[in-house]
Parts: structure tokens; sequence; C-alpha cells
């Protein structure tokens, strides 16, 4: 047993009491910056924290990276590493549906409250990604990106779970519904794709889960924004 250091005696260490978010970065320009730090304000004022810094920092011009930005009742601090997710896998992602729910109040809001996404990404591996429910049986969220559907001929956006800021990039210009994703409803899509900072919008090749195996086309959209792309190395 270890005596616990004095800089993990906090509320931001010991029960979550934080907010962040994880911001790509191109040759070091922060890529869809004002949409990011706007859900971490509103993050921020929900969980009484101060309001983020919103001073750039300054940072390595990496051919591509992640800058996350972290909120707690002493202030906002960053950190910034290089995004290598690999090669593109061109023939679409395996994702899990898992048993994990968000929390219903926090499932909205990226905090320091992390533990259902750790465990949905545990169950689905070595899946690329394991999606999560909420209590009336909605397909919400995924473990470290946001689902998008293609259900009766239409982009579908899950209502519930975190709104996630590539999948609202990539939609902008689109016709689109929001809606709610029944779990069964999983079994009659045409199309799926995950979105995230670390990943950019990536075709999903296979859904599984309990009674669940659906094969998808990988169809990866024609974009060259940067924010969108999978990020491969130069």
């Amino acid at each position: 047993m270890k005596l616990l250091p004095d800089g993990l005696d906090s509320p931001a260490w010991l029960h979550g009491e934080s907010a962040f978010t994880t911001i790509r970065t191109h040759h070091g320009r922060p890529l869809l910056w004002e949409a990011h730090v706007a859900r971490l304000e509103h993050t921020c004022a929900l969980l009484g924290l101060p309001t983020p810094d919103p001073a750039l920092p300054a940072l390595d011009a990496l051919p591509w990276g992640l800058l996350r930005l972290t909120v707690t009742a002493a202030g906002t601090f960053w950190s910034h590493r290089p995004l290598r997710p690999g090669p593109r896998p061109d023939g679409g992602v395996l994702v899990r549906l898992t048993d994990v729910q968000v929390h219903p109040q926090l499932g909205a809001h990226k905090t320091g409250n992390y533990l259902p996404y750790r465990l949905a990404a545990q169950e689905a591996a070595p899946a690329f990604e394991g999606w999560l429910t909420d209590a009336w049986g909605h397909v919400v969220d995924g473990s470290r990106t946001s689902p998008l559907f293609e259900l009766d001929g239409q982009l579908v956006c899950p209502l519930g779970g975190l709104p996630g800021v590539t999948r609202a990039a990539f939609l902008a210009d689109l016709p689109h519904d929001r809606r709610a994703v029944q779990v069964a409803d999983l079994a009659r899509v045409t199309g799926a794709w995950v979105c995230g900072s670390g990943v950019g919008i990536v075709p999903v090749g296979e859904i599984v889960g309990p009674g669940l195996a659906v094969s998808l086309p990988a169809r990866w959209p024609r974009t060259l924004n940067d924010a969108l792309v999978w990020p491969e190395a130069p």
C-alpha cells in the first residue's frame, strides 16, 4: 500500500471532477478549435469549473497531433502528442455492441468520469470500437468515437451521447436526421461510420454483438478536409 501523493488528493483525481476535449492538430494548427472550446465551456459551466483558458498554447509543428485540454478547479492544462493511428483500414473497421451504458446525466459531456468508455473499449477488444447504449436501449456513443448511421436511405445522427465535433463538421453540409436509434435498428443499417479527432470519418465494415452480425460496404467520404481524413503518415 502506498501513501496518496498530495498532487492526487483532489476531486479532479479522486472523483473525476474535470472536463476535457481532444483536438486534432495538423502541422501545429488545431482543427475545429472553436467548436471544441465551445463544447468544453458548456461542460465546465455544468460542473461549476473555471471557464477554459482561451489562449492557444505554443505547439510543436507535428505532421499530425492530438492536443488535449483538461480543465479542473485549478485551471486549464494541456498536452500535445503525435497522432499515429497506423495504416488506413480500407475495408472498414469492426465495431462491437457492448453491454455498457453511458452515464444518464454526464453522457453528453467529456468529463473525468470516463470509466464507462474504458469498460466499453475493454469489452470490445480487439474490435476497433465499442458502442454504448443508454438505459432505454438506444445506441448513443462509442468508447472513443461518435457513431453515424445510414437508415432507410438517410444519414442518421443518433440522439444521446456526446455531441461529437468531428461528426458535426462532417454533417454540416449534408442532409441528415437526428433521432433515437434502437439496438434493433442495427440489423437493418445500410452504412455506418465512426467519427472522432483521432481517426476522422471511418466506415464500419462489420457490426457484431449478441445475436448481431452485420456486414457493410466500406464507403470512405470524399473529402480533403484535414479534420475528417484518416491521418496517414506524410
